[in-house]
């Protein structure tokens, strides 16, 4: 969906232009042998499961576990942050008014729990792909690279890791 303005068409996603190695050079040794490189479109706001998931290399069920996965993450608040928390005091008159919800303390517990016994139940021999990928957003290739797995073998490994999550978080499928 794109949104208007006058004449103007802005597309809503965050895209940027990345130019592939020697942009605009000739590729080869000598110049005016080879072909020229090309400059590609990345939206900078897809994740890597993202990424997979819109090319058709995961189903439904892989993908959404991940995504659990991800949100269990964010809601634990785990990824690395400053040491100052700069929002607002909430006022009591935002709170819940029912006694059986959570608050943000008690949630942020129940998510750490969950993620932890999900990386459990995933094992140790696939929680380090699925948290480099899942978590902190590496692409498969340099996850592959840190790891120092072979060169595609880490989007075979993160599937079979995927679908354990699917099982963990008893998706449909």
């Amino acid at each position: 969906m794109t949104k208007t303005r006058g004449n103007d068409h802005v597309d809503p996603r965050m895209l940027t232009e990345k130019p592939l190695p020697q942009d605009g050079q000739v590729r080869g040794r000598a110049k005016g042998k080879g072909r020229p490189s090309r400059s590609v479109t990345v939206n900078l706001a897809e994740s890597p499961l993202g990424w997979l998931h819109a090319r058709g290399h995961l189903n439904d069920r892989q993908f959404d576990a991940g995504e659990k996965l991800r949100m269990d993450w964010e809601r634990a608040n785990l990824s690395p942050s400053v040491t100052m928390r700069w929002n607002a005091t909430p006022f009591a008159s935002s709170r819940p008014s029912s006694s059986d919800m959570l608050n943000q303390t008690e949630a942020q517990i129940a998510a750490k729990q969950r993620f932890d016994q999900a990386i459990v139940f995933v094992g140790k021999d696939l929680a380090d792909i699925s948290w480099r990928v899942i978590c902190a957003g590496e692409s498969v290739p340099a996850a592959e690279k840190t790891l120092g797995w072979p060169v595609r073998s880490g989007k075979l490994v993160l599937k079979i890791a995927l679908d354990r999550l699917g099982d963990f978080y008893r998706l449909p499928g």
